[in-house]
């Protein structure tokens, strides 16, 4: 009787190491996974940050530029100001 609880118990034993072991090896590649999923994810925030500067900067510059579209009306209404103050000159020096 006491053989056989002391069988059990060994064969329990050896069953739980074997579990211990086999989730020591999944928890060591689960942290080596989370590790190198941290290091992609920072080198991909960083990314974005460099790609949201861009955006900034282009955003700025087409501002300054401006689009085709807002070059061709502001053309129009610097040639629409000009006619005005041309025919105010005119006025004055009747």
């Amino acid at each position: 009787m006491e053989q056989d609880l002391a069988v059990r118990l060994k064969s329990k034993v050896e069953e739980l190491i074997s579990r211990y072991e086999s989730l020591a090896t999944e928890n060591a590649g689960l942290r080596a996974s989370l590790a190198k999923s941290e290091s992609d994810n920072q080198k991909k925030e960083q990314r974005i940050k460099e790609l949201e500067k861009k955006i900034d900067s282009l955003r700025l510059k087409d501002a300054f530029l401006g689009t085709a579209v807002d070059r061709t009306q502001a053309k129009k209404k610097v040639a629409r100001l000009m006619k005005e103050i041309d025919a105010c000159v005119s006025l004055l020096n009747e």
